[in-house]
């Protein structure tokens, strides 16, 4: 237990050192200015930050409210503008026993005050309430520090599900994705499933968080088997929905669901067949200008028990470039949809490659409410292999 006792007369120092002394606290520090307590706390003396910033251990300071040159309001004042040192619990010791001056010193950032001359019973106890306090806000920050480890953790697990940027002398797939939080609530993934045909899906799950996370990592497990599976697109989706259903809990009061898109490219037959679950539109834009939006076909995934939802087919010929997105990139291009989904197909005409500086700017640029943002870009070069 550290305590720093900080007074310009030394009897007011000997006296509360002896106070604490008897009462069996150790580590009693003191000092006679505001500019040996900067010191004492791992500052330069005029109160800026040394060139290695650390975390004092220091549990407790008794700040005189009158000193030369820089009093105790000032200092207190001063610490609680450094994140390092705001924490510490500063008892102000004063003569003044005014209530103006007393409020004066519990706005610049003192917990608890005691007055001259210093009566032993009320200190002890007013140390005592300060250090209790001071141990529960330590308990808290480190059970904070622990959480944000185990989010840093989860995310890490999450991202390691994403996957890898997808190329062959057909298609290339890739994705850009920027989760407005340690855990996010999007999901995206493709895989190859064989005779020409590729699966590509993206989703959102309904918020973002931990809760979002771990249903997105939930659906994620079931993913790859059911594209795989060979099904129509609404089937896949429709089988699902009939998975989320599983982990309603009954009695729950919030409502999950997430959106999607599932598509299938076929380069043999010149289509894409898909279904979408109140997602976004994704759009496609075809070599010679053609533009294709893949609307809504049925509500979203899990909002009812059973999926009302079609399964719609676009002839796609020659090269084309496919986007599919999530809301947070909708907000960042305009609140509406359809006028959204007009203006990306614009931007894939303008700027054809994804690592044009339009693309990253929708990203880098915060738009109002932030919110996870996710777009899976899908260049389909031709039957004929053309290249990039």
């Amino acid at each position: 237990m550290n305590v720093l006792v900080v007074d310009d007369n030394p009897t007011n120092i000997m006296l509360i050192r002896e106070i604490l002394r008897k009462a069996g606290y150790t580590g009693i520090h003191t000092v006679s200015s505001a500019r040996e307590m900067y010191e004492q706390l791992g500052l330069n003396r005029d109160g800026t930050y040394t060139d290695k910033r650390v975390e004092p251990d220091m549990d407790l300071i008794l700040l005189d409210m009158m000193m030369p040159e820089i009093d105790g309001l000032e200092a207190c004042r001063h610490i609680q503008h450094i994140p390092e040192l705001r924490d510490i619990p500063i008892i102000m010791v004063t003569a003044i026993g005014d209530s103006k001056t007393l409020a004066e010193a519990l706005d610049a950032g003192a917990v608890d005050y005691v007055t001259k001359p210093v009566n032993r019973i009320e200190l002890l106890a007013r140390i005592r309430l300060a250090l209790r306090l001071k141990q529960e806000k330590d308990w808290h920050k480190e059970r904070d520090r622990h959480i944000r480890e185990e989010l840093r953790l989860a995310a890490r697990v999450q991202a390691s599900v994403l996957t890898e940027p997808y190329e062959d002398e057909h298609v290339h797939i890739h994705a850009i994705y920027k989760p407005s939080e340690e855990l996010a609530g999007d999901l995206y993934a493709w895989f190859p499933i064989g005779e020409g045909k590729y699966g590509v899906m993206i989703l959102d799950m309904m918020g973002h968080g931990v809760s979002s996370a771990l249903l997105s990592m939930f659906i994620a497990s079931e993913l790859r088997n059911n594209v795989m599976s060979g099904r129509a697109p609404h089937e896949v989706l429709q089988q699902l929905n009939a998975k989320f259903q599983q982990v309603h809990m009954s009695g729950n009061l919030m409502l999950y669901y997430m959106t999607a898109i599932y598509a299938i490219i076929d380069v043999e037959a010149n289509t894409i067949q898909y279904a979408n679950a109140g997602h976004p539109p994704g759009v496609i834009v075809m070599e010679d200008g053609r533009i294709e939006n893949l609307v809504t076909t049925g509500y979203p995934v899990g909002m009812f028990p059973t999926l009302d939802i079609e399964t719609k087919v676009i002839e796609c010929t020659g090269e084309y470039r496919m986007l599919l997105y999530t809301d947070g990139l909708t907000e960042a291009v305009g609140e509406d949809p359809d006028t959204s989904a007009a203006q990306l197909a614009y931007l894939i005409q303008q700027y054809p490659s994804s690592d044009a500086s339009p693309w990253k700017e929708l990203f880098d640029t915060p738009y109002g409410r932030e919110d996870d943002k996710c777009m899976v870009w899908v260049h389909v070069k031709g039957t004929g292999g053309v290249t990039a």
